[in-house]
């Protein structure tokens, strides 16, 4: 496939290749920029902060810990299981920087979930928030955990406010339950230890795995993708090229509401903003959106990324509207489709452009990005980054003519390496190179893509194909509707019919009422034949609905 994007869409002076071997590694990169930029403020969190310096000097620390106290080697697995607090960009890339491989964990996972997971990796030692160290406890003697360091919510805030937090939290609140892990360590002791350690310096390369980074699961159990310093190096690279002219060097204040454990904020948020010396304003909980809104109030927050459902809460949070955006440049948008209402009702409230991206863990994630002088959303998720190929394949194998839906086959410095110990899986999805995304696009004249929808989303109804996101898409156009989902349920006429599950705006929303709507902007065989009202839809921790869980 022709890349048309390059001359056509790309903003003048973006690179349209990039050097992935920059860095020899995510600890080079580290290293170089926390000396760089040592005074400036790299992460806040709930009104604390770290500097570069501090930052490199605690990472250090914690790697000296993790070397000589749990006797971890090069290439050895070390698991992160904490929400966005001040401990995961110190114990991030103290690991890294110690050789070893990151294996994030969600710290909302049942013990079924988090028994695979760790099993499945290997990962030797975790550092665990404390609320879920029950779960931990119900599986650990089913891993290869052999080390366990705990971490309450306020161990890295001051003293005083540190321990206020944590003796609310777990009396008052009641939101530690009892739990038993002989032979585990407090984080605040592992720092303390480890500064009266030396580190000695590891040798990392491009190819070293830098993240097991596990995927979803929407298709069976979760996989871990490889993810080497080098892919991850690219992606930076590829991001920052991107957008280029927009970011000042010393003066961005990222929000960080998407948790640093998923691959979108980990590489967006933490990753991309160091080589500018950037602020990371971290949200532990964007669940509460009020508290969410009172945050930001106070500060000059520069950028943002989130998913659909994150900005939808955002514009529908009381005060929201009244926050200042003179400082806001851009908002980036991407883990599921975003949806025009929402993109418009943003650029309205902030007076800025709400960017949509495409990408996947296997791809570290970034792979299409807005260009960031488009001056409005235009339902497309932007074009491929640099030194990204992208094709699509049609259902006989060959590419499809211009115009016409295909599934996304990507390639570039940015592809995992595979699956880990899952040779068949690579296999299904890697192929001479390319990866096979499973998403269905459509590509224009000037390169810009559209993805259509997952292809095991798709609904048939009588032989027709048909998008949930467009039907979605036409609900959400409706001024009683908050949010809304679409499957295919079984039919006997039509083998498949479309079902929506709503949740109301307006209280007196009647079925009648979508029915007349969809009626309106539907043609016939798309418009839902059953709906079910909610009070909220299932998500996963970065707000994508979760289909599968409505199926059932």
């Amino acid at each position: 496939m022709e890349k048309v994007w390059l001359e056509k869409s790309y903003p003048a002076g973006v690179e349209f290749e990039i050097n992935p071997d920059k860095y020899n590694s995510l600890a080079d990169l580290f290293l170089k920029y926390t000396k760089l930029y040592k005074d400036n403020v790299a992460f806040i969190n709930m009104g604390s902060s770290i500097t570069y310096q501090e930052l490199g000097q605690q990472a250090n620390d914690f790697a000296a810990y993790l070397q000589h106290d749990l006797g971890l080697v090069k290439g050895d697995k070390f698991a992160i299981m904490i929400p966005n607090l001040l401990q995961y960009p110190v114990a991030l890339f103290g690991a890294l920087v110690a050789g070893l491989t990151v294996v994030n964990v969600n710290p909302l996972y049942t013990p079924r979930e988090l028994q695979h997971q760790l099993k499945d990796s290997g990962a030797k030692s975790i550092l665990i928030l404390e609320n879920f160290a029950h779960v931990l406890e119900t599986v650990i003697d089913k891993t290869d955990i052999e080390r366990v360091i705990l971490t309450g919510v306020g161990d890295r805030l001051s003293t005083i406010k540190g321990a206020i937090v944590n003796c609310v939290l777990k009396y008052v609140k009641k939101q530690v339950p009892a739990y038993n892990l002989p032979g585990a360590v407090k984080f605040n002791q592992t720092m303390a230890k480890g500064a009266k350690l030396s580190f000695t310096p590891v040798a990392v390369n491009g190819e070293d795995l830098a993240f097991l980074q596990y995927t979803g699961g929407t298709t069976g159990p979760s996989k871990g993708a490889m993810l080497t310093h080098r892919n991850l190096i690219a992606n930076v690279e590829q991001s920052n090229a991107s957008t280029k002219n927009v970011y000042e060097i010393g003066k961005e204040m990222m929000v960080t509401a998407l948790p640093l454990y998923h691959i979108f904020a980990l590489t967006s948020n933490c990753l991309c903003f160091i080589p500018f010396g950037g602020t990371n304003l971290l949200i532990t909980n964007p669940r509460d959106m009020v508290g969410f809104v009172k945050e930001l109030d106070k500060y000059p927050f520069t950028a943002i990324t989130g998913v659909n459902t994150l900005f939808n809460g955002l514009l529908h949070t009381p005060g929201f509207e009244n926050l200042d955006f003179s400082t806001l440049k851009l908002g980036f948008a991407g883990g599921m489709a975003v949806q025009r209402p929402v993109a418009e009702l943003w650029e309205k409230v902030t007076g800025t452009r709400l960017l949509e991206g495409y990408g996947l863990t296997e791809c570290s994630p970034l792979v299409t990005m807005s260009p960031y002088t488009q001056e409005s959303y235009n339902g497309s998720i932007g074009v491929p980054a640099p030194s990204t190929d992208v094709r699509l394949i049609g259902d006989d194998g060959e590419e499809v003519a211009l115009g016409q839906p295909g599934e996304m086959w990507v390639k570039g410095p940015q592809v995992m390496k595979g699956y880990y110990n899952r040779q068949d899986a690579t296999d299904e999805v890697l192929k001479d190179g390319w990866l096979a995304t499973g998403d269905i696009a459509t590509m224009d004249e000037n390169g810009f893509f559209r993805i259509v929808d997952r292809k095991k989303d798709m609904i048939i109804v009588s032989g027709f194909n048909v998008f949930p996101n467009e039907i979605e898409e036409v609900l959400v156009m409706h001024n009683g509707i908050l949010e809304a989902a679409a499957i295919g349920v079984k039919h006997d006429v039509t083998g498949e019919a479309v079902k929506v599950f709503i949740v109301k705006k307006d209280p007196s929303l009647s079925e009648q009422d979508i029915f007349a709507h969809c009626n309106e902007m539907l043609t016939n065989y798309k418009r839902p034949k059953f709906i079910e009202f909610m009070d909220e839809l299932p998500k996963t921790n970065v707000g994508k609905v979760l289909r599968k869980e409505l199926r059932k």
